[in-house]
């Protein structure tokens, strides 16, 4: 029988799962293509049972294997002894081991985890300066892209960016990327889902991720320590005292059982020419544990968009606290320092100063805008307590008061001789942290080994005799670590800084009094250096400031690949010169301008990251195209502030054309609710689709009325949301956090209504309220399993139907929706195959994101007056030819966009829109299509185009715009 295995149904189970990570095939797919329900296959690849011969069969055709060698361990499977053959698990059970060892594990994370250290909580007492993570923790707000909804709804009918508190956002993933800025709270966000996970205390909307085991991994630890562990060496890699304990196999055991959530920390702390690396170890670490779930973090710039697309991650990205937020976190920052507090005088004066923070930090809206960071919030809190309620301004004042504060204010405080027999004036301690920071950012570390530091101090110590009469180098770097409020020892043989801000911040000053001038310039594309370089623009004197930029203009206009970035960095930092030569003003706008306008969102973000200075340089409406007005528009709103609302109330109300509906709704949620209504979207209330995501922007749909169509973007009760609707004029309602929603009994209330959606309505189970309802357009997202559609039939003018939610039946033909249907839009998630559509012979649209099989296309294709049809994963080679489509819009999840196959399955297309973003490989050619006569085709973020000089002028468009016609 060949090999003997200790375990072949674990075996035969990693090698379903492998072949299946190969093929790049999703359940639904592998579903279709063996016709084996859903449960069958999941028992399968994951080992619960041994399959039968025939589910065997089945999967090996479908994946192209040879099933004999599969054969040979299903039956040595079955003769395992002691062990069913219907119920066998796929590892072994050790519980007098494994049992005992995963509650250590488990208490050691909750314990490890469990507490921050907070910027300035309490000075005169650093090792007080922690606070529970249990009070410590605010869920904030994360944003998924539109790009990540199913293939084919147009921008009308989709938000550009879904926002929900993270516990939401995270209840249907798998596989996270999450994107913030620093000081964001990516990292404290880990730590208590590890925590939560670890206490089983995760909330409800999170039920789905109870029960697994956290493994926390931050890459600043990992790849100091050289290659990339794998799970065996997960423990060890982090400092963990149980892994010596660890039993043989276990990690590997709850990573292959689908127990795992794995927390990987710090995508941009690895060195640029290593995330390649980085992303290959991820994806290896996918392919063989496809079950258990991933979280990973990273600054928004390190990696591009879509960068795990190809492994299903959802992107999601950390918004800004509101108002609200920053409210609640001074709150508690204040109450922790009270509970540190060691008098009934400073208590009251704590509460005296909370109080006036709260009304401080929204009264002034730079201060608002810096304190949109739990990081820069805490800041802001110790420097407002330290000050007596005196506060900086700008960026770089916080940074160098909130120095002086820790490096000063605590010695101070202390009043006390110091216990290490070592005491800093502020000017030694800045100087020692900064070659300690500047090491870090010369070798792209932000972790360094305890030895290193001590190196570092021990050299500098000779030139710096006051000091070194103190003590040894172990004994200062043991008083920076312990005193400074900088520094921390994450292990007993590393060092890093409290926050990367605060290493960059110090590193730049160090740059400059190297005179570095050529090191920053050369590693200024790298975004690990971009602050850094910002930072040393604000540190150097007018004349050194001066020649930074000149130098990074000049390598702009030499390097091709990064010249857009390094003529934008230039121009953010013109905001951090405190004296800069007009001569060099005018070089740097210069070059900034021949990258304006923004053409994209990307380009918008881009532009905003630079701050507000960018608005002097951003052109009026006159003359722009809409992509150009869309771009610009998002750009300023994206900034924020009163400059900026300025800025779009005359851009409005002078543009032609406006900006696009999205655009002028996604930018409310930046400014007050009620002005923004009055002065801006009033203009075009109109056909104006509002997004509503927050009680202020509901109470504002006052001004807005009479309202025609809105969408409720946060959880409201029915009468929340009925409140500022009219009966006679509302025709379209979109619902896409329907948790309060108990019935629908109030869509009655509105006659004139043509379009409903409802999403994550979790208190909903059937849709019987509708019944008889003249609605031609419903749509149904991520509804309960158990929901009932039997009132579908019951909606005798249903003409467009979407189903983004998992289905009941064994076949689409199930489904109770009326004949008449003219738009179909089904999900990849729905479940079943798609048997039985050709009952809806006078579909016109359809849309589907799950590759149909051979049949399913011959029934497709029987479609007598199919028109538009999008598809999100396909395989044109499997299709059957359908001579009425004549819109095409294409998706495709890391596969070729197969354009070579379109002109013989659609041969009367006349327009062609595909989405490059995730396709396989990078370049595009559109050469096949030129079979096509009077062919329109629209790519969107295509990186590379063949064969576009085969077609007329206008017949390729590329969005983003290029800047020139070179492709």
């Amino acid at each position: 029988m060949g090999e003997v295995h200790a375990d072949p149904l674990a075996e035969l189970a990693l090698q379903l799962r492998s072949l299946r990570a190969q093929r790049g095939l999703q359940m639904g797919g592998l579903q279709q293509r063996t016709g084996l329900g859903r449960t069958t296959v999941s028992q399968a690849l994951n080992g619960q049972v041994v399959p039968s011969e025939a589910t065997l069969v089945a999967l090996a055709k479908a994946l192209g294997a040879d099933v004999d060698s599969m054969l040979a361990l299903r039956e040595a499977a079955a003769r395992q002894p002691n062990v069913s053959p219907v119920r066998m698990v796929r590892r072994r059970v050790r519980p007098k081991v494994e049992a005992p060892f995963q509650k250590r594990y488990l208490n050691y994370v909750a314990e490890r985890h469990s507490q921050l250290t907070v910027v300035g909580l309490d000075l005169s007492r650093p090792e007080r300066a922690c606070w529970p993570l249990d009070a410590a923790y605010l869920s904030l707000e994360l944003a998924e892209r539109s790009e990540d909804w199913p293939a084919g709804d147009e921008e009308a009918d989709r938000p550009t960016v879904v926002v929900k508190r993270a516990e939401h956002a995270l209840a249907n993933c798998r596989r996270v990327l999450l994107r913030g800025l620093a000081g964001s709270g990516k990292t404290t966000l880990l730590q208590w889902l590890a925590v939560a996970t670890a206490r089983d205390e995760l909330p409800e909307e999170l039920a789905d991720w109870r029960g697994w085991i956290p493994f926390v991994l931050p890459l600043r630890t990992l790849v100091r320590r050289g290659p990339l562990p794998e799970p065996h060496d997960f423990l060890s890699a982090v400092g963990t005292p149980l892994a010596a304990s660890q039993p043989d196999g276990w990690a590997d055991a709850v990573l292959a059982g689908g127990e795992a959530l794995v927390l990987v920390d710090g995508i941009d702390e690895v060195p640029q020419e290593h995330r390649g690396a980085t992303r290959d170890w991820l994806e290896r670490l996918l392919a063989a544990y496809r079950d258990a779930r991933f979280v990973v973090t990273t600054r928004p710039s390190a990696v591009p968009e879509g960068w795990l697309a190809s492994s299903h991650f959802t992107e999601l990205s950390v918004r800004p606290m509101s108002a609200a937020d920053t409210g609640v976190f001074v709150h508690r920052w204040h109450t922790a320092a009270r509970h540190n507090a060691a008098t009934d005088a400073e208590r009251s004066q704590l509460h005296d100063l909370e109080a006036a923070l709260q009304v401080t930090v929204r009264a002034q809206r730079d201060l608002a805008q810096l304190s949109s960071t739990p990081l820069m919030c805490a800041l802001i809190c110790a420097l407002h307590r330290d000050r007596r309620g005196h506060l900086p301004h700008s960026r770089m004042e916080l940074y160098e008061a909130a120095l002086s504060m820790l490096l000063v204010r605590r010695d101070l405080e202390r009043s006390i001789d110091v216990p290490e027999g070592i005491q800093l004036t502020e000017h030694q301690s800045v100087q020692l942290l900064q070659r300690l920071a500047y090491w870090l950012i010369r070798n792209r570390q932000t972790e360094m080994e305890r030895a290193t530091a001590m190196a570092l101090v021990d050299d500098a110590l000779p030139a710096m005799q006051a000091v070194a009469e103190q003590g040894t180098a172990d004994q200062v770097l043991a008083h920076l670590v312990g005193r400074s409020g900088l520094l921390r020892q994450p292990t007993a043989d590393t060092i890093d800084f409290v926050h990367r801000t605060f290493q960059d911040y110090l590193g730049a000053k160090a740059a400059i009094e190297a005179h570095d001038f050529p090191l920053l310039v050369n590693n200024a594309h790298d975004d690990q250096w971009e602050d850094v370089v910002r930072m040393a623009v604000a540190h150097a004197r007018p004349a050194e400031s001066a020649d930074l930029l000149r130098r990074l203009v000049k390598r702009g206009d030499a390097d091709g690949e990064h010249r857009g970035r390094l003529h934008l960095l230039a121009a953010a930092s013109l905001q951090y010169a405190t004296e800069i030569e007009p001569e060099v003003r005018r070089l740097v706008e210069q070059r900034a301008r021949l990258l304006m306008p923004p053409r994209s969102s990307e380009e918008a973000e881009e532009l905003a990251a630079l701050g507000p200075g960018i608005l002097d340089l951003l052109p009026g409406p006159q003359g722009l195209k809409q992509d150009e007005v869309n771009a610009v528009f998002r750009t300023s709103a994206v900034i924020g502030g009163d400059q900026a609302y300025a800025f779009l109330q005359h851009f409005t109300q002078t543009s032609s054309p406006t900006p696009a509906n999205y655009e002028l709704v996604d930018a409310w949620e930046k400014f007050n609710a009620d002005q923004y209504a009055q002065d801006i979207l009033f203009r075009f209330k109109e056909g104006l689709h509002l997004s509503v995501q927050t009680q202020d922007q509901r109470n504002a749909l006052r001004f807005l009325k009479p309202i025609t169509n809105v969408a409720f973007r946060g959880e409201f009760t029915q009468a929340e949301i009925t409140e500022h609707l009219s009966p006679d004029h509302t025709r379209k309602i979109e619902i896409y956090s329907g948790q309060l929603l108990e019935d629908l009994t109030f869509v009655r209330d509105f006659p004139a209504l043509k379009e409903l959606a409802l999403s994550s309505c979790t208190k909903l189970g059937h849709l019987e309220d509708l019944e008889g309802l003249p609605l031609p357009n419903l749509r149904l997202l991520q509804l309960p399993d158990s929901f009932s559609f039997n009132a579908l039939a019951t909606l005798p003018h249903l003409t467009e139907l979407a189903l983004y939610t998992r289905l009941p039946w064994n076949s689409l033909g199930e489904l109770p929706a009326p004949a008449d249907l003219t738009s179909l839009r089904l999900a990849e998630w729905i479940g079943v195959p798609l048997t039985g559509i050709s009952k809806w012979n006078q579909l016109r649209e359809l849309v589907i994101n799950a590759a149909p099989t051979p049949a399913e296309w011959r029934e497709i294709s029987s479609l007598p007056h199919l028109s538009r049809l999008s598809l999100g994963q396909y395989d044109l080679a499997q299709a059957t030819p359908i001579n009425s489509v004549t819109y095409l819009h294409l998706s495709p999840i890391d596969s070729d966009t197969q354009l070579d196959l379109v002109p013989d399955t659609f041969p009367n297309v006349k327009e062609i829109f595909v989405n490059c973003r995730s396709s396989l490989p990078d370049i595009t050619d559109v050469t096949p299509l030129k079979k096509i006569k009077d062919l329109t085709i629209s790519l969107s973020y295509a990186n590379y185009v063949v064969g576009r000089e085969e077609f007329g002028p206008e017949a390729v468009r590329l969005y983003p715009r290029p800047r020139t016609e070179i492709i």
